[in-house]
């Protein structure tokens, strides 16, 4: 197949999904084009079967705001004309739902039928879709998609309650490649931040609010009173001034590392024990199956998709959002017996192999070929 891929090209889950999940389609057969505005985080070239399309948004001083959405849907005609695609596959609402849409119209009037997937991974539902602004929009782009994904069963329950669908929902969860996210004896590395053989507790995230990253750093107060332990926060966004502060009125400057962005996180992961992710929502989660790959129980809240990854009690454990108090004790239980420690560690590796991206590839390019079919009818 020659498939279409829109997405943000960020270190956000939906830019990695999306990166990982044509990586993965061209390296088994199929060509894959990418059109976004900039290459994607994690896309490299090593395939022949890749490739990536630049959508360019002239500056008009009559517009106070770039028209991105029109620039994208006539790069989708282009693309689409051109490169003869089967198939496009859209992740996120908006803006790229409904630039496929008006594609999808042009590219009729000139006799050219391509059908559109659209992928939802939360943020497009939970928070921009709720907006009055943007609902019409967002109900019309999804019923108007040949075929709909959600990465979670609580997105798809979402979705359904807030918005007025008649199309079918497929869930089709998030995954990993454990090719790269794996546990790696990083010792050296791990002696240098740990020198005394304290624990290592890791978070890694965007900074944004509903993160959470304050309770992270409050969490970890309450384990170092009984553990020896050191923090690492790999990430950057909004929040993080806010929380270098909390980090300084609690005294924990040389307890904490605040490691910023990262390309090759799994190297942080390799070399810790345990991970928080105390969010208010997640769609899924996966910053968490990213650590469970490298043999990290999570300690977690009770929201979102979370639960469909997070399993209390065997890979980690759930807690009411702002639990600070629980999700400490939590920590405490697994951390303090290093026996206990390597059963959560390993329990979480086997949950994170049945999201390897080998088990969930398929299950989109079998999406694909039903909605292919489908369209032509």
């Amino acid at each position: 197949m020659k498939i279409g891929i829109v997405c943000y090209p960020t270190f956000g889950g939906s830019g990695v999904v999306a990166t990982e999940l044509g990586k993965a389609l061209a390296d088994h057969g199929h060509e894959v084009h990418f059109i976004t505005y900039s290459q994607p985080a994690r896309l490299d070239f090593f395939s022949e079967n890749l490739f990536y399309h630049e959508v360019t948004v002239s500056k008009y001083p009559l517009f106070d705001y770039p028209p991105y959405e029109l620039a994208l849907a006539s790069k989708l005609v282009d693309v689409v004309s051109y490169e003869q695609l089967d198939i496009l596959h859209v992740h996120y609402a908006i803006p790229h739902a409904s630039a496929a849409y008006m594609a999808k119209q042009i590219l009729a009037s000139n006799g050219i039928h391509i059908p559109v997937v659209t992928t939802l991974h939360g943020t497009d539902i939970t928070l921009v879709g709720k907006d009055r602004t943007y609902k019409p929009v967002v109900t019309f782009s999804i019923n108007q998609s040949d075929g709909v994904t959600a990465v979670s069963q609580d997105l798809k329950n979402d979705t359904c309650k807030f918005f007025e669908i008649k199309k079918d929902i497929k869930v089709i969860p998030n995954f990993i490649d454990l090719n790269r996210f794996q546990h790696k004896a990083q010792n050296h590395f791990k002696i240098a931040i740990a020198p005394n053989e304290e624990k290592i507790i890791v978070h890694t995230s965007n900074f944004r609010k509903v993160k959470r990253v304050p309770d992270v750093v409050k969490i970890f107060a309450k384990i170092v009173e009984q553990i020896p332990a050191k923090l690492l926060l790999a990430g950057d966004g909004p929040e993080r001034s806010e929380v270098e502060q909390l980090v300084r009125e609690l005294n924990l400057k040389d307890s904490v590392r605040f490691l910023g962005k990262l390309d090759a996180v799994e190297e942080i992961l390799s070399v810790s024990d345990l991970f928080l992710l105390p969010s208010e929502t997640e769609s899924f989660g996966l910053a968490a199956l990213e650590a469970m790959a490298c043999k990290l129980p999570v300690i977690s809240s009770n929201a979102g998709g979370i639960p469909e990854l997070n399993i209390d009690g065997v890979t980690g454990f759930l807690n009411e959002v702002g639990d600070i108090d629980g999700m400490a004790a939590n920590a405490i239980h697994i951390l303090e017996n290093q026996e206990r420690l390597d059963a959560f560690k390993a329990r979480a590796l086997a949950h994170a192999k049945t999201f390897d991206i080998a088990l969930i590839m398929p299950q989109y390019e079998a999406f694909y070929q039903e909605v292919i079919k489908s369209s032509k009818k």
